[in-house]
């Protein structure tokens, strides 16, 4: 059904493409970042689930 329809819009083959180089630059990236981070904010954030805040 909608194989019609996809069939009509032109380029249509260039969305898949460019949906994968999205995605594939969103998280290497996010690697990128992740592995470049300073080991104090890491400890930082590692910690946050484990505090007991009284102010929320």
């Amino acid at each position: 059904m909608f194989k019609h329809y996809f069939e009509l819009i032109d380029g249509v083959a260039n969305y898949p493409i460019f949906s994968l180089l999205v995605f594939f630059v969103f998280f290497v990236a996010l690697g990128i970042r992740v592995f470049t981070m300073k080991k104090e904010v890491v400890e930082e954030i590692r910690r946050i689930p484990l505090e007991d805040s009284k102010d929320a």
